[in-house]
């Protein structure tokens, strides 16, 4: 046999054993089987390509630990003794959600806090340069994005300004989110002394295998006292819009003893990005009370045994007795989000969910079509946000609970990205988002059942055929 076809058939071999070996993994790991059904199609019918995603998304983590246990215990223990200082005000219906955020991610209600929601994205921008401006001894930012273009030079030259009165500023970005900015936008901050770091570093190949597990968090601290969440980013299209029409989304600035739990979740953020540990009563100051909110800061992630974002969010809607409003920017559910939404809606719940008309990702909105059919016969109200895209993330419980923050209803969210969200039990709170949702309500076009059943067959081919991927996009 000649050497050339020996080593044909060796390489064969070899290959088919990487890939047979891939598929007994993606098996014994016991994953969501439509996910595991989801590679091996991949890995089956585009081997090469199949291997080469599976190595930069499709190995199972979340056994690993990025974020030591005795920082973390160190941060929960600050935070439970900011619970006892107030307590903490709760509905009797939401004693069992409020004790699973707190089993599986040590979120601890706080209260005593005060919100402030932005709807569009030059307000929130300059509330937080009117923040930064009035800053003392520290800001710290975190975000998934941060853009070369007018926004982030605005930023900062705000934050240099900042750090040559003396001001410590540290900043955290997303190595994959931010990928498209020039090195010199933060090298010009590290200059001036701004700390600037990249969440888990993409670096070929000792962290290639994390490029799927990103951090989507959006967090301001500013001297521990005042804090921002939300779902905006740092970039003119939060403020210009898209081609197609104005970017809708929400921000939210904080004070009060949630803010100690926004400054947790940095800071174990840093740490496990830099290995340095601040502490310190100036990043843990005593708050002045306010009337108002309890809050849970929900800091989910890939690493860890639990899901926490999804069994709070099923669990949520899981308590609802009139009504649950949704908007999402993407909506990608696992099995058991969809069936305790149809359920609701079964059960006489006014459940509504609101989708932008036009996303930034066609594949994604295809994907997203798929699952409305059943919706809408469980009897769910689907509206179309049609003035540009809806990116706001928003999720209304009856008149007393509304989750805030950074997570889309997807599979990404639910299970590779870094979210952080606001679980807030508060009526008057829960009004004006409600009046909000129902304000962008006037924006939208209704989803018609009897239009909606007669779309094309090629395009529900199309929308069949993205729902296999969803788990991976």
């Amino acid at each position: 046999m000649p050497i050339q076809q020996l080593l044909t058939y060796l390489f064969v071999g070899l290959y088919s054993l990487t890939v047979l070996g891939i598929v007994l993994i993606i098996v014994s790991d016991n994953r969501n089987p439509v996910k595991t059904v989801s590679w091996i199609i991949i890995l089956l019918l585009a081997p090469v390509v199949g291997l080469v995603g599976y190595f930069f998304f499709g190995q199972n983590l979340s056994k690993q630990r990025i974020i030591p246990r005795r920082m973390r215990k160190r941060l929960v223990t600050k935070l439970e003794a900011f619970n006892q200082e107030i307590p903490p005000h709760i509905p009797a219906k939401y004693d069992r959600l409020a004790t699973l955020l707190t089993n599986t991610i040590h979120a601890v209600p706080l209260a005593g806090n005060r919100i402030v929601p932005y709807v569009d994205g030059k307000s929130k921008m300059e509330a937080l340069l009117a923040e930064i401006a009035q800053a003392r001894h520290h800001i710290h930012l975190q975000y998934y994005i941060f853009c070369d273009d007018v926004v982030g030079h605005r930023l900062r030259e705000a934050l240099i300004a900042k750090a040559r009165e003396g001001v410590t500023v540290r900043i955290l970005y997303d190595d994959v989110g931010s990928r498209g900015v020039k090195s010199d936008f933060f090298e010009t901050m590290r200059r001036e002394g701004i700390e600037v770091r990249a969440f888990l570093h993409v670096k070929f190949p000792r962290f290639t295998s994390k490029v799927n597990y990103r951090n989507h968090r959006k967090i301001v601290v500013i001297d521990g006292r005042i804090g921002f969440i939300g779902g905006m980013n740092i970039a003119d299209r939060y403020l210009e819009g898209t081609s197609w029409g104005n970017w809708r989304d929400s921000h939210f600035r904080i004070e009060g003893n949630a803010v100690i739990g926004l400054q947790a979740v940095f800071l174990s953020d840093w740490a496990a990005t830099t290995q340095q540990h601040v502490e310190g009563t100036s990043y843990f100051p005593t708050m002045i009370e306010h009337a108002g909110s309890t809050m849970q800061i929900v800091a989910s992630g890939p690493f860890g045994k639990w899901r926490s974002l999804l069994q709070s969010v099923t669990t949520a809607i899981a308590s609802a007795q009139r009504r649950i409003w949704i908007q999402t920017p993407y909506y990608l559910p696992s099995e058991v989000l969809n069936t305790a939404l149809q359920t609701a809606a079964l059960a006489g719940v006014d459940v509504r969910l609101m989708l932008p008309k036009r996303s930034d990702a066609r594949a994604v909105d295809l994907a997203t079509h798929s699952f409305l059919d059943d919706m809408v016969k469980a009897g769910v109200t689907v509206a179309f946000y049609k003035s540009g895209f809806l990116h706001a993330k928003q999720l209304i419980i009856d008149d007393d609970l509304t989750v805030i923050g950074s997570a889309n209803l997807d599979f990404r969210s639910f299970e590779h990205n870094f979210e952080i969200n606001a679980f807030v039990y508060d009526n008057d709170f829960t009004t004006r988002m409600a009046a909000v949702f129902e304000n962008d309500l006037l924006h939208c076009e209704l989803l018609v059942p009897k239009t909606w059943f007669r779309r094309p067959r090629l395009t529900r081919l199309a929308e069949s055929f993205m729902r296999i991927f969803a788990q991976l996009m």
